[in-house]
């Protein structure tokens, strides 16, 4: 992280999600719900396809954020707030989540505000995506 500074555009990551990761993230999570793995009831409750879970999208963009910051154990805080979801079509590519961050913030305290932007298919799929991340001594 050495050399931030207020504006630095930080390394865009992207992450692949197929169907067969959905399987692992409810496996993982205990979340079974069928709007995760079934197009026939994601579309009866109005939803346009099988839906990534939040909490795996949420991962992934502390995936990002920890490779920013050198690691987990340099994140202070970190939130979201899920505005559209990622639809994963039943197909062998899936589709793909793109995270890009901007340094908003070197705060007296060693840390860095980093603003997030999440998107899939060129839509933002999180609001109010931020980080505080410790700046290495």
């Amino acid at each position: 992280m050495t050399g931030w500074s207020k504006g630095s555009e930080l390394e865009p990551q992207e992450y692949a999600i197929r169907r067969a990761d959905l399987i692992r993230d409810a496996g993982a999570s205990g979340d079974f719900n069928p709007i995760h793995w079934s197009d026939r009831v994601a579309t009866s409750v109005g939803l346009p396809g099988v839906i990534a879970h939040g909490m795996l999208t949420m991962a992934l963009v502390g995936r990002a954020v920890s490779t920013w910051a050198g690691g987990s154990d340099a994140i202070r805080e970190f939130g979201v707030r899920f505005t559209k979801p990622v639809i994963v079509p039943d197909d062998d590519e899936g589709t793909v989540l793109r995270v890009s961050g901007v340094v908003s913030q070197l705060r007296d305290d060693g840390t860095a505000r980093i603003d997030i932007t999440a998107t899939n298919a060129d839509q933002k799929v999180l609001g109010a995506a931020r980080a505080f991340v410790r700046l290495p001594a």
